[in-house]
């Protein structure tokens, strides 16, 4: 028998890729074998957080959240303002340092081996701006050299993602005069210029008008064939439409993380199941205060 402590590494669920920590278990013959099946799906996960928290000012804004994303997945990441789900990302993306816990993408730490960790990420930050005065395609080969690319691969690379998100018309105007949603799309490209195997974007259909909408949803499912994508996003028909696996964030913990179909309705709704997980989590937060 081996027993398993609260040290042991986080284990999978097979079937879901769901979390669970082992707390003091013992594990018998077959449960051992389970578990070097298990290790094998984790080397396969290109998304691996674990135990992340963070405060501001000693507010605690994430606290205690981990999942797992797997090849070819589509993970939204759900929640009301203020539930910690973009200060999640920012850490996933290296751009704020954890106080604790860890993320690895694609088998390289953010917190120990950044830079090789950022070379397997494409990241799309909440309200993306900046280099106004530079023009689309002035930007998109800023990132593309930023991120190695040079000459015909740097071009090719270029053209891919330009006709990718439909920026043809825009690329000789400066992001400055954009619009939202032409500024929108620009960023999403940078995102996708080098070619990463994980794309973290937050809110990535913001400021697109239905139509944008429609086709960028076509566009992240054919992404998500052989990359792993979580998402996050207010908007709960596109999670019911794109995600494969919801994570449900509120005050800063991972209230729920299922498959898709485990939380919609006969209808095939979320609203009913992330209102009730929402509004049940406060009233506990509440008994226990």
């Amino acid at each position: 028998m081996v027993e398993a402590t609260d040290n042991c590494r986080i284990c999978y669920n097979l079937c879901e890729y769901r979390t669970f920590h082992c707390r003091g278990v013992r594990f018998g013959p077959a449960s051992l074998i389970l578990l070097q099946r298990i290790r094998k799906k984790i080397k396969r996960m290109l998304v691996e957080a674990l135990n992340l928290q963070k405060s501001f000012g000693g507010i605690s804004a994430v606290r205690d959240v981990g999942f797992s994303i797997a090849p070819s997945t589509i993970v939204g990441l759900l929640g009301a303002n203020g539930a910690g789900k973009s200060t999640t990302m920012r850490m996933m993306a290296g751009c704020l340092m954890p106080d604790a816990g860890s993320v690895r993408i694609a088998g390289s730490d953010i917190c120990h081996d950044r830079i090789t960790a950022q070379t397997k990420l494409g990241y799309l930050p909440e309200a993306a701006n900046g280099f106004a005065t530079l023009t689309v395609f002035e930007f998109l080969s800023f990132v593309g050299e930023a991120r190695g690319l040079r000459g015909k691969t740097l071009a090719t690379a270029m053209d891919q993602v330009i006709d990718l998100t439909r920026l043809e018309e825009a690329t000789h105007k400066t992001l400055g005069m954009l619009s939202k949603g032409w500024r929108q799309r620009a960023w999403l490209a940078q995102a996708l210029i080098h070619d990463p195997p994980v794309l973290i974007l937050d809110e990535p259909t913001d400021g697109l008008d239905p139509r944008q909408k429609s086709s960028l949803r076509v566009v992240l499912r054919d992404l998500a064939q052989n990359r792993a994508i979580i998402m996050s996003t207010h908007i709960l028909e596109e999670a019911e439409c794109l995600c494969d696996r919801l994570v449900v964030m509120n005050a800063g913990c991972v209230v729920a993380d299922s498959m898709k179909n485990e939380l919609t309705d006969d209808a095939g709704r979320l609203a009913p199941a992330i209102l009730r997980l929402i509004a049940n989590d406060r009233q506990l937060e509440e008994r226990t205060s």
